[in-house]
């Protein structure tokens, strides 16, 4: 399975859910991330059984607050 994980073709042997893409270290500091599929931001409760398919497109997001 291809998928673009933000910007670059990334390969994995079988299923894969966003917690299991998380788990493998794709991401820093896991706990502040926020994931979108194909456009779409994922609930923090689905990670554990959001199945990624072949082809999506994954966004690792990080917002960060600030300013005046």
């Amino acid at each position: 399975m291809t998928i673009i994980l933000n910007g670059k073709e990334t390969t994995f042997e079988g299923e894969i859910t966003i917690a299991g893409l998380l788990g493998q270290g794709y991401v820093e500091m896991q706990e502040y991330v926020t994931v979108q599929v194909n456009e779409e931001i994922i609930s923090r409760e689905d990670y554990g059984t959001y199945v990624i398919k072949d082809k999506d497109i994954v966004e690792c997001l990080y917002y960060m607050g600030g300013g005046k």
